[in-house]
């Protein structure tokens, strides 16, 4: 049998005699009687697709697409010398931010996260006050509107947060 292994772009084909095979189709826990040899080792390809061959491709995939190695390369069997550029690579644009989308969304959540964390320990005798002063300062809710969430006076509020910010600009680190 071949068996077709996939490494990053590349498939390397593997030639396996009737006991590995066997000890394959044990190990991948397929089950089917009167089956023709061929039929066992497409049942055995697929399943290795399904479990090994896929994940590995779909995690390079992942974390290598917006590196700079592009697909769109002229093929050499294609007859074709053109490659698809209506998509620039990243190593082609003069801000790659739009590549990055993702990773500058997850840092600035982890950043305000870490922030949200200080404020809590900086304010932790008071926690009434750090939940004030995230909501209001930082995730921009009027006074009013978080005045009338937690049913107190805005001027009361105001206080709070003029006390809050003090704290918090004395003990920042």
């Amino acid at each position: 049998m071949k068996l077709k292994v996939r490494y990053d772009e590349s498939v390397q084909t593997i030639d396996l005699d009737a006991e590995a095979t066997e000890q394959l189709w044990v190990s991948l826990s397929l089950e089917g009687e009167d089956l023709t040899q061929k039929e066992r080792e497409r049942m055995i390809q697929d399943a290795f697709e399904e479990q090994f061959n896929r994940p590995d491709y779909n995690s390079w995939h992942k974390f290598d697409r917006h590196r700079g190695y592009s697909k769109a390369q002229p093929g050499k069997d294609d007859g074709e010398d053109d490659v698809d550029t209506s998509e620039p690579l990243m190593s082609e644009v003069a801000d790659d931010r739009i590549f990055r989308r993702d990773e500058i969304e997850r840092e600035r959540c982890e950043s305000y996260e870490d922030i949200c964390e200080k404020v809590r320990i900086i304010l932790k005798k008071k926690p009434d006050w750090a939940d004030m002063f995230i909501a209001v300062r930082m995730d921009e809710l009027p006074i009013r509107e978080y005045a009338a969430e937690i049913g107190a006076d805005e001027n009361n509020i105001t206080q709070k947060l003029k006390r809050a910010e003090k704290r918090i600009r004395e003990n920042w680190k």
